[in-house]
């Protein structure tokens, strides 16, 4: 109890109202500069960067700490598995804003196939030849995104008889789970070994006529099983064998005859990753497979040497601001939520709640995405949220814009600072509060701090990992909820 009501002070004590020339009131939090910057500087050492790996490589061994009949995998921040090789944090920054671009032309390029009905690219029969698949076997050409790098968010997935473990990027913006295998007819630089499905008892094709290759929207069919392919919105791909195999989830237990891809070809975002970790709404994903109730995950910031779980069937902490979950009749794969609105220094923004709603269309509403780093909100929204916050802080220094940002600060000479709060509305009357830190994040080592949402034309709202990050979401699928938890990583 005494722990609770310290943290209830602490929380209480980085909040305080100020006063505006109009006589208004503004709700403000502080952001603590020095901290933050110093984060910066650490993710640059070399020493700090291999403590990080050392660290990640102990807490993937040790067991998650779960409830009896939850399952549970380690997550770990990008930065702490996979080396960036870049020499200062503006550069890592702008690679960090480039991988985002892609992803979220990705996710609108593929909710608007899957809304207009646009067929999807089909696999010619493959001729078998050494057992390899060629990018020339898909009759729609694909370009590379390798050089962009992977998701910034990996779980640590045991897989095979006897298990192994793998980096996974964690994804609630895909259906398919799938690694690199061998042979590998093309595949990129990954941490980990390369799956080798011969060291595995419990590997086994699946047939064309199976209930899992039936279900792939992209497949084809040759004399050993079935085959699959994914292409995202971004020029990536995979294509490889669809089979099945157990996956198991650190010492917390293990799930056999997961349908999984096996990619012998593999090209694009996934650099680091062994493959793609699926936590979509489609029949394919794993919480659908496993047929998990709920699932939930914390997104460490990416920043530090910590790591957090993902974690299926666990109950939802105490005192979750919760929201709706919504479907999109014509989206399996996404999930949404019921954003209504946004506030800013304590006060709604004008914004029409129908900004945020799904239309007949099947086009429009929001989902919240690991996937994607920084929020988008459509133009409209976007520039309310910036208008009101740029009046709020009249008194802070402004700086030119960075990147997609447009609204950034100076803040070289403060230690912490008073910003004005910035919260999301959702139906239900509930408010989920943001950090400073969700919302504020540096993009170099001087000081120099961004607003951390961007516009887009699309009529889809993205809300996205930094602003998700000290907080954990989960999906009640039974119970159509979604729920977020702050600082509980």
């Amino acid at each position: 109890m005494a722990f609770s009501l310290f943290f209830l002070f602490l929380s209480l004590l980085s909040l305080s109202t100020t006063t505006t020339t109009a006589g208004t009131t503004t709700t403000t939090a502080t952001l603590d500069v020095a901290t933050t910057v110093q984060k910066t500087l650490d993710l640059l050492n070399p020493n700090f960067l291999q403590q990080q790996s050392d660290k990640s490589q102990k807490t993937s061994s040790e067991t998650p700490k779960t409830t009896s009949s939850s399952l549970s995998f380690t997550v770990h921040p990008r930065s702490s598995i996979h080396n960036h090789h870049h020499n200062d944090y503006e550069s890592l920054t702008r690679a960090r804003l480039a991988r985002d671009s892609h992803r979220v032309n990705s996710v609108i390029t593929n909710i608007e196939i899957l809304i207009s009905g646009t067929n999807r690219s089909e696999m010619k029969p493959v001729v078998e030849s050494n057992s390899m698949y060629k990018v020339e076997d898909l009759t729609t050409p694909v370009t590379s995104g390798i050089s962009q790098g992977s998701g910034e968010y990996f779980a640590r997935v045991g897989l095979g008889t006897p298990a192994k473990e793998y980096y996974m990027v964690i994804d609630t913006g895909s259906d398919i789970t799938w690694l690199q295998c061998q042979p590998c007819s093309d595949c990129y630089q990954q941490t980990d070994t390369i799956y080798d499905p011969s060291g595995s008892s419990s590997y086994n094709s699946l047939p064309c006529g199976s209930q899992q290759c039936q279900a792939l929207e992209t497949s084809a069919c040759r004399s050993t099983g079935c085959l699959y392919q994914v292409s995202y919105g971004d020029g990536s791909f995979t294509v490889g064998d669809f089979v099945t195999e157990t996956v198991s989830f650190g010492n917390s237990g293990s799930v056999p005859s997961v349908a999984i891809g096996c990619g012998h070809d593999n090209e694009g975002l996934f650099v680091g990753s062994a493959g793609l970790l699926a936590l979509g709404g489609g029949p394919l994903s794993l919480p659908s497979q496993i047929k998990a109730t709920s699932f939930s995950y914390c997104l460490v910031d990416r920043d530090s040497d910590k790591s957090s779980t993902l974690e299926f069937n666990s109950a939802p902490p105490a005192g979750s601001v919760t929201a709706p979950l919504l479907r999109n009749p014509k989206v399996k794969t996404y999930l949404y939520v019921g954003l209504t609105g946004i506030s800013v220094g304590g006060r709604p923004l004008s914004i029409p709640p129908s900004i945020f709603a799904v239309d007949d269309s099947g086009r429009g509403g929001a989902i919240v995405d690991s996937g994607t780093a920084v929020t988008r909100l459509q133009s409209q929204a976007y520039n309310s949220l910036r208008d009101a916050f740029t009046q709020q802080a009249r008194n802070l220094k402004p700086t030119d814009g960075f990147s997609l940002f447009d609204t950034c600060y100076d803040f070289s000479s403060l230690t912490r600072v008073a910003v004005p709060t910035v919260s999301f509305n959702f139906a239900g009357g509930k408010t989920l509060s943001l950090r400073p830190e969700n919302y504020l994040i540096p993009v170099d080592s001087n000081g120099k701090f961004c607003l951390a949402f961007a516009p887009t034309d699309s009529p889809l709202s993205i809300i996205g990992n930094v602003q998700q990050q000290g907080t954990r979401v989960g999906y009640d699928i039974s119970k159509s909820v979604v729920s977020f938890s702050p600082n509980n990583c």
